[in-house]
């Protein structure tokens, strides 16, 4: 969606570190300093207490070989998230269209596997494209009727077969919790219409409870009140009526028909209400299981991804009886913050959580999307931290979504306007490339260094970084649709294993800004069976990719004790050590 601040009180310590750095209207400098005060000492407890403190790991017997988990098409591949409002404008008027995306899908992958110019993501998710009554798109107006700012229908038929030619596969956020408040159900629904009088939540007096974060949710109109979670403009549609659900399936079969590859469905856990219970109810659960199975009736191979902002315990839950994936945003908050604080510990605790709550690598793993401060941001903006950032992401259990620009360090804090900023093709500070006319929102700070142009010709820049391992992810089977094992480590390091029946790689990364020797990674129990071949560094980022790894005999127990792969870990530097076949 749109609006965090009607987010649950989970996963949040990213979006507090981003408050504290000065992004968005943020709580009291006190309150701010209590919160990364109690974090602060909380991670630093959690780091001396044990080494990077050995998450919660499933429970191993000894020596067992690995197998390789059951996998989906899209776990092979990586995903990005554009918005087509900023992302190329192709008439001059300021504004991205589907004519401007076509254009520019050669550089998310121009459809030759042997070129490594282009970006390489094999899907795109396209934000709210619909005709609605805000820029964000998040408040439906005409679910079958493209957004004229964009195009048209003729524009978005050519926009999917030109992906599809290449590859890239194009999913649509689907927004099924709530409409506008001009969309013609609700005037129906508001004026009486004997059609569309129960196809919102309506109540003859105010039942007067609050939201789930304490906003109010009943909106007078005309004498009545509605529901709303996400304000006024945004009444609640009523799912409980059958007429609803017939109308959404029919939606999602109408764009399935024209070849849309799947849905990303916001705002999920808020689709139905039980009394004051309005977060992930049963029968929201209930309810996208039916919806779910409508969508595969359509094209089995579609495929569904869930916002569902809460912890992996909730989230977990969706998958995959109601949805295909859901968004891991506790990993992304831990992935970001043991980034910007050095901590390892924050990570390692998340990835034990990830293993034991989803079904192998069926959650979606990103660093920050379009409700949060971009990462680039949060760190600085300081390009070690971002390189490492990105290894982090390619390499953790999941399927990874990249924010457009994530991947040249475009830069952007709340308000929402400035996270959603023109993608920046040219080093031009005014137009970037991106239009011909005047930008409908300024471009963010730094163009001159932050552009498609400048880091496509440097071979050290963080968008020939993200090229790298976005193949990388892709070419080595254990990182994409393996096994994931957590590794105990000591110092500033944090350490995990991706295994299939044929490999085992070695994810090993240094959080802090300083080098280190003094580390070691220890497994009591694991899956490395009988003796090994030489390990083999077949990625690194923030240092040398051919430094060669120590060699590692296993224990009895198929796992490993003081092991420490490579000598020295220089600041924020990471690798993928290949340990053979196990």
């Amino acid at each position: 969606m749109h609006s965090p601040t009607l987010r649950t009180p989970v996963a949040l310590v990213l979006a507090l570190v981003v408050a504290a750095c000065g992004s968005g209207p943020a709580p009291s400098s006190t309150a701010v300093a209590s919160v990364i005060a109690s974090a602060s000492s909380a991670a630093s407890a959690s780091a001396a207490a044990s080494t990077s403190a050995a998450p919660a790991s499933p429970s191993l017997a000894a020596c067992t070989p690995p197998t390789t988990p059951a996998a989906k098409s899209w776990n092979s591949e990586v995903w990005y998230e554009a918005f087509v409002r900023s992302f190329a404008d192709s008439n001059g008027d300021g504004v991205g269209d589907l004519r401007g995306m076509t254009g520019k899908l050669d550089y998310l992958n121009d459809g030759n596997a042997s070129t490594a110019k282009d970006l390489g993501v094999n899907g795109v998710w396209l934000m709210p494209i619909f005709r609605s009554a805000s820029y964000h798109g998040y408040d439906v107006i005409d679910y079958r009727t493209i957004d004229p700012a964009y195009g048209t229908a003729a524009d978005f038929t050519a926009l999917l077969a030109a992906a599809h030619q290449r590859g890239i596969k194009v999913i649509l956020d689907l927004v099924m919790n709530h409409t506008s408040d001009q969309n013609p159900w609700f005037t129906a629904s508001a004026a009486g219409d004997p059609t569309y009088k129960d196809w919102y939540v309506w109540s003859d007096t105010d039942p007067g409870f609050k939201g789930p974060q304490g906003q109010t949710v009943w909106h007078p109109l005309n004498g009545r009140f509605y529901y709303g979670v996400f304000g006024s403009g945004m009444p609640d549609l009523n799912l409980r009526n059958p007429a609803v659900t017939a109308e959404l399936k029919s939606i999602a079969k109408f764009w399935l028909d024209q070849g849309v590859d799947g849905f990303r469905l916001d705002a999920i856990p808020y689709l139905i209400e039980n009394g004051q219970k309005q977060f992930s109810t049963p029968e929201t659960l209930a309810w996208l299981r039916d919806f779910q199975a409508s969508v595969k009736a359509v094209n089995p191979d579609a495929m569904t991804i869930g916002e569902v902002w809460a912890d992996s315990s909730i989230a977990a839950k969706y998958v995959p009886d109601s949805t295909d994936l859901t968004f891991n945003f506790d990993l992304a908050a831990a992935t970001v913050a043991s980034v910007q604080t050095g901590q390892p510990s924050t990570l390692a605790s998340a990835i034990g959580q990830t293993v034991t709550s989803w079904p192998a690598n069926q959650a979606g793993t990103f660093l920050t999307n379009h409700d949060q401060a971009r990462v680039a941001s949060v760190l600085g903006g300081r390009e070690d931290e971002l390189k490492l950032a990105s290894f982090l992401l390619m390499t953790e259990p999941g399927v990874p979504w990249v924010y457009y620009g994530e991947e040249l360090g475009l830069a952007g804090n709340k308000p929402d306007e400035q996270i959603r900023t023109p993608m920046p093709w040219t080093a031009d500070p005014e137009r970037g490339g991106f239009t011909t006319g005047t930008p409908w929102e300024p471009l963010a700070p730094g163009t001159e260094l932050t552009n498609v142009a400048t880091q496509s010709s440097d071979p050290a820049s963080l968008l020939a970084t993200y090229r790298s391992l976005i193949r990388l992810h892709g070419a080595q089977a254990a990182l994409h649709g393996g096994g994931t094992v957590p590794v105990a480590a000591s110092g500033p390091v944090v350490a995990w294993l991706r295994t299939t029946a044929d490999d085992v790689a070695l994810v090993v990364a240094n959080t802090s800004g300083t080098a280190t020797s003094d580390y070691a990674l220890t497994l009591a129990a694991g899956p490395l069976c009988g003796p090994l071949g030489a390990p083999t560094t077949v990625a690194a980022v923030n240092m040398d990719s051919t430094t060669s790894a120590a060699a590692l005999t296993p224990t009895a127990a198929g796992g490993f004790t003081g092991y420490r792969p490579l000598d020295t870990l220089a600041p924020h530097a990471a690798a993928v050590i290949d340990l053979g076949k196990p």
